[in-house]
């Protein structure tokens, strides 16, 4: 399981003109599942996204979590995290999930932060999503849980 985290002071999530999710000061998650990814997955990312500290105390040192600040979660699924541009131009998805394996680690990965009294919204899996951030920072951060970056 993959995550691109970036430290927002807003973020939504627009699909035909609507918006379905929104934060104010939090984290956008970019949610990418692979084939072998099970629960234990998705405990190590969400346990490492919520308490990762990368919000300002008040020395400006990143040394607070979401946890911390009570900051919100919005979680995107995005199979393309497991794009490999390696050979040729065109990207080879097949590392990502299958859609029905993906959506349900990404409503676990939702339904387990909501377990921990952390405000979370979403996109709406496998539509075409318009997405916008205002990145605090900027901060970004790159998470798998196989750890190879």
């Amino acid at each position: 399981m993959r995550a691109v985290v970036q430290r927002v002071s807003s973020s939504k999530v627009t699909v035909d003109e609507n918006t379905i999710g929104s934060v104010k000061k939090g984290l956008l998650v970019l949610l990418g599942v692979t084939h072998e990814d099970t629960s234990a997955e998705v405990d190590y990312l969400l346990e490492k996204i919520v308490n990762l500290r990368i919000f300002e105390d008040e020395n400006e040192k990143m040394n607070l979590s979401l946890k911390d600040i009570e900051g919100e979660l919005l979680v995107v699924s995005q199979f393309t995290l497991y794009g490999d541009c390696k050979k040729g131009r065109r990207p080879n998805f097949t590392n990502a999930a299958k859609p029905d394996l993906a959506n349900k680690l990404y409503e676990e990965f939702i339904e387990k932060a909501k377990k921990q009294n952390i405000t979370t919204s979403t996109g709406k899996f496998g539509a075409h999503m318009m997405v916008e951030l205002t990145n605090d920072g900027p901060v970004t951060m790159l998470i798998d849980s196989e750890k190879i970056f």
